[in-house]
């Protein structure tokens, strides 16, 4: 399948640094990489530093030497195991502490000047610095349990709250991610949702305002109004009216200006299983984007502006359901404004509609993994709102199905 503009679509799996998972392209442009741009690797930044405390020693073995016996090391083997506790385990913390405190001790019989009381002074230093290291030490791999303890508990949060679909869903494909912009936070205000329903596929994709847990209430609240109005409302139009209520229901429960300002953005969808179209109704969201298997794409925007949900006391227009032609072999793309509000270095949004038009993906997965490639370089790395995106895709008649393969090591969760 042909992929202009370097779209990462045929790359294999690989791993960022940082231990992120994406899809790697083979050529440069917007879905390929620059290895000029690209930062140092992990790998080498971990050898580097697992190398520096016996470095430090070797650099105090050699100061010492070199100067005269007014001069003296103990500040660099002091350091030693100081670079060590933090980073490194309390066998290699200890041993680097031994031999920081082997080093003085060895200089100073060779020096003969192992008896002199600033000698003792300095070697007593040492051995002192290196206690508390294994103190330190200690603390920094306690604390490291309970942050593993709590990323378990968030990641089971997460899971509940904002569940992954599946990969095929009524003969669609699809795919999703969640970039939270906070380091090690798993979910935010963004949500998403798919199910499949007697009417046919529906879902949603949304941005609560706000932060915290009240949006991670709110998110809550949406999803689930959202699963149960799937279900029995037969009218797009009435899913979006079930979660208004829902929303409204929500705002009567919060103090202070909540109570007045919270709402929703959202895009709500049906993709019926006949007809070959779709169905969305817009409150206030980013418009989705439209990708045809021949790179055209189209944004496919609001007739009418609408308020977003939670604020229907402020609006007199019903909703209405806008119907588009939905092929077979086109994607169909949701994202919250964390993807389209996305700046770089000189403050200028990224614009997915220009980064995407004329590329091709074989399917949701490529196209999701290659768009986040693309906005953490566009970004330098870093992002100030979360990112949910959504990627539907129809198969083309006589499309082989396709099979999602997982790594054998699964992807760390460490800043990017």
């Amino acid at each position: 399948m042909a992929q202009p503009r370097g779209a990462a679509g045929g790359g294999r799996r690989g791993e960022r640094p940082g231990g992120r998972t994406v899809r790697s392209g083979a050529s440069q442009g917007p879905y390929g990489r620059d290895p000029q741009s690209s930062p140092v690797p992990y790998g080498a930044a971990r050898r580097f530093l697992r190398a520096l405390p016996p470095l430090i020693i070797v650099g105090g073995v050699v100061f010492d030497l070199a100067t005269p016996p007014t001069y003296t090391a103990a500040p660099l083997f002091s350091a030693a195991p100081l670079v060590a506790a933090p980073f490194f385990s309390r066998l290699t913390t200890l041993l680097t502490g031994l031999a920081a405190i082997l080093a003085s001790v060895g200089l100073h019989v060779y020096n003969d000047t192992l008896s002199d009381v600033p000698s003792l002074t300095e070697t007593l230093t040492v051995v002192t610095v290196s206690a508390l290291a294994m103190l330190i030490n200690l603390v920094v791999r306690r604390s490291g349990e309970r942050l593993a303890s709590a990323r378990v508990i968030a990641e089971a949060a997460q899971r509940a709250v904002l569940p992954m679909p599946a990969e095929r869903i009524a003969g669609l494909q699809c795919a999703a991610r969640y970039e939270a912009a906070q380091a090690d936070a798993f979910i935010g205000g963004d949500l998403f949702a798919v199910q499949d329903t007697p009417y046919g596929v529906r879902l949603v994709v949304g941005d609560v305002r706000g932060k915290g847990m009240d949006a991670v209430e709110a998110v809550a609240v949406v999803i689930g109004a959202f699963r149960e109005a799937a279900e029995q409302e037969a009218a797009l139009e009435g899913v979006a009216q079930r979660l208004e209520r829902a929303l409204t229901r929500e705002g009567t429960r919060r103090e202070g200006l909540d109570a007045f300002e919270g709402f929703t953005t959202a895009v709500i969808a049906e993709i019926p299983r006949e007809g070959g179209l779709v169905r969305i109704v817009n409150r206030g969201h980013p418009p989705p984007l439209l990708l045809y298997g021949d790179g055209r794409l189209e944004a496919v925007e609001p007739a009418e502006p609408a308020l977003p949900l939670g604020m229907g006391e402020l609006s007199v227009w019903p909703d209405r359901a806008e119907e588009r032609p939905y092929a077979p072999g086109a994607t169909l793309l949701f994202y919250t404004d964390g993807l389209s509000e996305a700046r770089d270095e000189h403050g200028v949004f990224y614009d997915p509609a220009a980064r995407l038009a004329g590329a091709v993906f074989p399917g949701p997965e490529e196209l999701l993994d290659a768009l986040v490639d693309d906005v953490r370089r566009h970004t330098g790395g870093g992002s100030t709102d979360d990112m949910a995106l959504l990627a539907v895709s129809r198969p083309a008649t006589g499309a082989p199905p396709r099979r999602r393969t997982m790594p054998v090591v699964p992807p760390g969760r460490t800043d990017r």
